[in-house]
């Protein structure tokens, strides 16, 4: 392990670029001739759209075009998709109902976009985008999931009769109603999971270009897979032929999910640019992004968790009603199903397993992946139901935990995971002493003296990563595969340049991706370039999400530097008339072991492409492609422990302390992986106390501003308490398991364990609000 390699703490090499204001996003991109562009939206939930008249705005100063749908519809731009199908337990096809990039019919939620006006400047397209007449018949709206199928429900989409998607379910039902059945005990709850605004820092953008004499498309956005979104706006939306499409992301200011998907705005602004002869640009305000950015969450959920008299869970029976909002986003199918069934079985050996999952249409945002994407509602459910059981049998939590934990890996769970290694044991432990949870008794009585109420609670969280491999999700419906790609380019001077289908937006890779290579290589770390995020410059590749980067990402590397490492050790045998076997690569260059004769590695790869003196038959250059496609998933797991303290007076939360124990697998820079931690423990907290998207019944968002959807900040939060203790993932060649999403899952069911501890109740459904929380305590 080197200064700069694996497991070194190397601060991020881009850091210095954002920090200095250098970061180039999509709202710094000029074209010449560059126009802007505003939409017009729908101001209600669910209204036909009578007429839209646009003669007034286009004569209005600068505006260069005003578009609508029916324009869009005529020149064969396709409907927006849901590329990961679901089908009913009855075997029907999922309903997927009509998306059309602009909405020339029919409304569905408040924010749906009608129009779209361009203009010299962003002022003069707001000022004529307000001057577009849409008459509207307005319809009755549903934003309530449950309430959405019920009869006479106001009807979103004519091929979903009742607004259900999908009826789908997973496991054994009659071994787990027989187990809930001859049960000792049974744990019934009602759990909700409250519905999330992403709010990544850089709100979401798009650049279209048409080149009339390439006969060409551009379009910057802000995406973590522009590779999907060149396909999927190539194959299915028809704007443009792949070959004739590039999709560049480039510094993406966050994502968290939200920036997976292809939204209206990129299509439409690249059919504009070519409908209008002017490149459109189109930047969201922070309300269209509250409206219109894919929604997280929105579950409600009954559970019943069986025990054996001796506290062993026998069975787990779930039925689940997922909000997918107005039309199914690109991968909304798949997060209230094989991203979140599959996980109910937690940590423990539960023997059965059964989980019915009814999704519905309303009009509210599309909803989609969110930071963590179906294991956060998974775990909050699983945690928040045994840390219930424990009061309800009288038992320490800890304790009933541990006798249920899964000990033996492999370990087949009934809902299709098979784990391959872990130590759930050891992150408990290791949460407890952080937390001192023996001591915490005492610190209750002293906080009661003190006048405020004190409570701990715990999370036992896993999930499941990297998405792959590539056969197994694509009998289970999804529409593309889900390995990775890489490319190594070692330049004539021995510098190198690493192109991988992975995205960056805040994850580091200009770093860890280096450090792999400088260790493999001993080589200085800034002599090595990480390229991504430009689908003209690096081969396909399927992007960032899932906290698949490394597990897949860097694996699709490491098979790269294999090739490259054989053929410079050839290159350097040859050289040094040697055997290919004695060569070993240290320091920087290529060395016969056990003698003193070396080739620098400059040297190397000067020989390959000057070429005059290579081995017989061997090509020139030295560049290797590799893609990589998993054996599994990966299975990060861990244990994190919170305590906090009431002010029954304020209603007022203070998280005193949060322990976090994780297991990641190898970790390729520990720095980076407890900032990740830090950010999705902040996330989540902000879930359990801050955090919820609401809406009136007519479908008009209460919480589209900062000044109503209340963001965690520094002093919502105490300094964490980060520890590993590492089971490496046998399933990659790296040992990695992924460590992004982690801190989102496993939080905030250790937030409201901790708060109903406190409060002396059994539930509480999150945003545990100062108000809420004051209206509990008042029942203490």
């Amino acid at each position: 392990m080197g200064m700069e390699g694996i497991g070194a703490r190397v601060t991020r090499k881009e850091d210095k670029r954002f920090i200095t204001g250098a970061g180039r996003y999509v709202d710094d991109m000029v074209v010449p001739g560059m126009k802007h562009a505003v939409f017009v939206r729908s101001p209600h939930a669910h209204a036909q759209i009578k007429k839209i008249d646009v003669k007034q705005a286009q004569a209005m100063p600068g505006v260069v075009a005003v578009l609508t749908g029916k324009e869009l519809k005529a020149d064969g731009i396709g409907n927006l998709i849901c590329g990961w199908m679901i089908h009913s337990k009855d075997g029907s096809p999922m309903k997927m109902g009509a998306w059309s990039p602009l909405a020339f019919d029919r409304v569905r939620y408040v924010g749906d976009a009608v129009a779209i006006v361009i203009a010299d400047t962003k002022g003069e397209a707001r000022d004529a985008a307000e001057a577009v007449e849409v008459t509207y018949r307005e319809l009755k709206a549903v934003v309530d999931a449950v309430k959405a199928l019920e009869k006479g429900a106001p009807q979103l989409h004519p091929e979903a009769d009742n607004n259900l998607i999908f009826d789908w379910e997973i496991g054994d039902a009659k071994a787990t109603d027989a187990a809930i059945k001859s049960a000792h005990h049974v744990t019934r709850m009602k759990i909700v999971n409250n519905r999330l605004v992403p709010n990544a820092m850089e709100p979401r953008a798009a650049l279209g270009h048409y080149d009339k004499g390439e006969d060409h498309y551009t379009c910057w956005t802000t995406s973590q897979n522009p590779h999907v979104a060149r396909l999927v706006m190539s194959a299915f939306y028809n704007v443009a032929p792949e070959n004739k499409l590039r999709v560049i992301a480039p510094d993406v200011g966050g994502g968290f999910g939200s920036k997976i998907f292809i939204y209206p705005e990129e299509v439409v602004c690249l059919w504009a640019s070519k409908k209008a002869g002017v490149p459109v640009k189109w930047v969201a305000d922070r309300t269209e992004s509250f409206l219109t950015d894919a929604h997280g969450r929105d579950h409600h959920s009954t559970v019943e968790m069986a025990f054996d008299k001796n506290n062993r869970i026998t069975g787990l029976k779930v039925d689940t009603v997922a909000n997918l909002g107005a039309y199914m986003s690109l991968f909304s199918s798949s997060v209230p199903t094989y991203l979140y069934a599959t996980l109910l079985s937690g940590q423990y050996n539960i023997p059965a397993i059964h989980a019915n999952v009814r999704t519905v249409y309303t009009n509210t945002a599309p909803v989609d992946a969110y930071r963590g994407a179906g294991r956060p509602e998974a775990t909050y459910l699983i945690e928040r139901t045994i840390e219930t059981a424990a009061r309800e049998l009288g038992v320490s939590p800890a304790e009933l935990r541990r006798t249920n934990f899964i000990t033996q890996f492999p370990h087949q769970t009934p809902v299709i995971m098979c784990y391959d290694a872990g130590d759930y044991g050891a992150s408990l432990d290791a949460a407890m002493k952080a937390a001192d949870y023996a001591g915490f008794t005492k610190r209750r009585d002293k906080a009661r003296k003190a006048g405020k109420l004190r409570g701990i609670g715990m999370s036992c969280y896993i999930e499941a990563c990297g998405i792959a491999p590539s056969a197994a999700v694509g009998s289970l419906g999804a529409g593309v595969g889900l390995w990775e790609s890489a490319e190594v380019r070692v330049n004539a001077v021995g510098t190198i340049e690493v192109l991988t289908g992975s995205h960056s937006h805040g994850q580091g890779h200009e770093t860890t991706f280096a450090q792999l290579v400088a260790g493999r290589f001993g080589l200085p770390i800034d002599s090595i370039s990480i390229v991504h995020g430009d689908t003209d410059k690096v081969q396909m590749g399927m992007g960032t999400y899932g906290s698949r980067s490394g597990a897949v990402g860097m694996s699709a590397i490491v098979k790269a530097l294999d090739k490259v490492e054989a053929k410079a050790k050839k290159i350097a045998a040859h050289l040094m008339e040697a055997d290919e076997g004695d060569i070993v690569i240290e320091n920087g260059a290529l060395k016969v072991a056990g003698t003193d004769k070396n080739v620098p590695w400059f040297q190397m790869a000067l020989a390959a492409y000057t070429a005059h003196n290579l081995p017989g038959g061997m090509e020139a250059g030295l560049k290797e492609t590799a893609f990589y496609d998993p054996t599994n998933f990966t299975f990060p797991a861990g244990c994190y422990i919170c305590e906090l303290e009431v002010d029954p007076e304020t209603g007022l939360t203070e998280i005193i302390q949060f322990v976090a124990a994780d297991d990641f697998g190898n970790i390729i820079n520990p720095m980076i992986v407890e900032g990740q931690v830090h950010g999705g423990i902040a996330q989540g907290v902000g879930q359990a106390l801050l955090e919820g998207a609401f809406y009136d019944t007519s479908g008009q968002l209460l919480t589209a501003s900062y000044m109503d959807y209340t963001m965690p900040r520094a002093g919502d939060l105490p300094s964490f308490k980060v520890s590993t203790s590492n089971t490496p993932c046998p399933g990659n060649p790296l040992g990695i398991k992924g460590c992004g999403e982690a801190g989102a899952i496993g939080s905030p069911p250790a937030v409201i364990n901790a708060l109903t501890d406190a409060l002396g109740i059994a539930d509480f459904t999150m945003p545990a609000s100062p108000s809420r929380v004051w209206a509990a305590a008042q029942k203490h």
